[in-house]
């Protein structure tokens, strides 16, 4: 009996506490917590964190972007995209290499691939490390049998690859652009490409360049292997791409096409070839921006380098003062700055976040030192930065609009296409951006907190405007290949440029 009047003790109590919290929703969870411990039926549950929605950061966020974004007043007809374009295979690597026959031994790295026991040994190397990277594999031959096998190999995924071609594939989901794309297009990129990509007769080829994607897992184990972390080991045949082979083509095509704006992209594929084969198709690469007629803003997509006189080369060319925009992430833009002596060149690299003061000196002293002003010939107006964190539109005053709406739809993209999804969702995205920051960190800049509400920050330094956003990082990929071709692409729809 007394064990019966103790649980209906507790039960009245229970329903007592029930009615407080539906009566007073307010009262302190702490009130509640000792209401609840008073039953002695033992410590309350703690509290289930919210799940992010319109009330939490990256839910305002995400609405003001939407209501800052809106297109310009004046809007590209017409894009012509070019020069580097493949087909990304991606597989497990264990699983080809198996399939090859190989088995796992010593790892040793190659600079350079020349037979079957080379990629074995290569892949080794890096997957005992879970490290990323990518290798010329020379024997033509050899090459495309392995290509092959890889390519029918079931569970291979086949995407679209090279800047140009995802650049252009961005654009192609726009169905009031015409989009011209020029670069080696085999049969399988020319089915995986939108039909609104316009291929000119001359860019195609019979055979694909393919660019072999060997994944593996953290964990996962061969033979004696166990990979610390999930990477990738890409290799490739790719002797078109690394020449530019189509940059004449994509020029020649241009009076035909009509374009209003330009983009460029594939300096970086010359990597593999002789300094003297570099510093003669850099001549060419300038002969053929000039031929483009005057008026025709040009964009210039910078991808990852690590030849240091190439870099160097592209900066004392007056490659950048010949186009009008740039894009680049922040591993191009601190290899820029340590290639030309810029500012900040003495950090090796970044650590964690890179620090928004030390990007916008970088930036700056770029729009300073090569870009448009009254005594320097060079269109050089824009930049478009982007980092994991956050992304920066630094302009030359008088020369472009929409920023504001280009530098949110950029960090939208790449929140939406890393996460696959149509729209931001909030579940899925968390905000990495520093709450405050310095705006510059070589003079007195000022400091900023950052407000959700109002997710762009402008500032402004001797003629050029900066516009900063944060980006809502998704917690689990999908894919993040492409991400900085489509965040370029997007930022350049949005924008808009005024004639000069």
């Amino acid at each position: 009996m007394a064990l019966w009047r103790g649980s209906a003790y507790a039960g009245f109590l229970a329903l007592a506490v029930g009615c407080v919290f539906l009566l007073e929703p307010q009262l302190p969870g702490s009130a509640l917590r000792s209401l609840w411990s008073s039953l002695q039926l033992g410590p309350a549950p703690a509290p289930a964190p919210a799940p992010p929605g319109p009330g939490s950061p990256e839910g305002r966020l995400s609405a003001a972007w939407d209501a800052l974004i809106v297109r310009p007043a004046r809007r590209w007809r017409r894009v012509a995209v070019g020069v580097n374009a493949c087909v990304d295979v991606v597989l497990s690597g264990v699983k080809l290499l198996q399939a090859l026959g190989l088995n796992p031994g010593n790892g040793k790295d190659h600079t350079e691939l020349r037979s079957r026991n080379d990629l074995e040994e290569a892949f080794v190397h890096f997957m005992g490390k879970g490290a990323a990277a990518e290798r010329f594999f020379s024997d033509k031959e050899t090459f495309h049998n392995i290509a092959q096998i890889a390519s029918e190999f079931p569970g291979a995924q086949h995407y679209v690859g090279g800047n140009a071609a995802l650049i252009g594939q961005k654009f192609a989901a726009n169905a009031d652009l015409k989009v011209l794309l020029c670069g080696p297009v085999g049969p399988k990129l020319h089915e995986l490409l939108d039909d609104n990509v316009f291929v000119p007769p001359e860019s195609l080829q019979e055979v694909d360049e393919f660019h072999l994607i060997l994944e593996y897992q953290a964990g996962e184990e061969w033979g004696q292997l166990k990979a610390p972390h999930a990477n990738r080991f890409i290799f490739s045949h790719d002797l078109s791409n690394g020449a530019m082979n189509m940059l004449e083509v994509f020029v020649s095509s241009l009076e035909e096409f009509q374009p209003d704006l330009v983009v460029l992209s594939g300096l970086h594929m010359m990597e593999g070839q002789s300094k003297e084969f570099q510093r003669k198709r850099l001549l060419e690469v300038m002969t053929s921006i000039s031929d483009i007629p005057t008026g025709i803003p040009v964009h210039l997509e910078l991808a990852s380098m690590t030849n240091r006189e190439l870099m160097s080369s592209i900066v004392h060319q007056q490659v950048f003062s010949a186009v009008t925009s740039l894009g680049l992430n922040e591993q191009e833009l601190l290899f820029l700055s340590q290639s030309a002596s810029g500012p900040h060149s003495s950090l090796s690299s970044w650590t964690g976040v890179p620090d928004v003061g030390v990007v916008s000196d970088i930036l700056f002293w770029i729009l300073k030192e090569h870009g448009k002003s009254e005594s320097r010939a060079s269109d050089l107006t824009r930049i478009h930065f982007h980092t994991l964190a956050y992304h920066i539109l630094a302009t030359v005053d008088g020369h472009w609009a929409n920023q504001l709406a280009a530098v949110a739809a950029g960090a939208r993209v790449a929140g939406t296409q890393a996460c696959a999804t149509e729209t931001i969702d909030t579940r899925r995205v968390s905000l990495k951006a520093p709450r405050e920051f310095m705006t510059s960190r070589s003079e007195a800049g000022s400091r900023v907190m950052l407000n959700p509400n109002e997710p762009v920050v402008k500032w402004h330094r001797e003629g050029v405007s900066f516009h900063f956003t944060p980006v809502l990082v998704c917690k689990d990929p999908v894919r993040t290949v492409g991400l900085g071709d489509a965040i370029s692409a997007e930022g350049l729809f949005y924008s808009e440029v005024h004639p000069h």
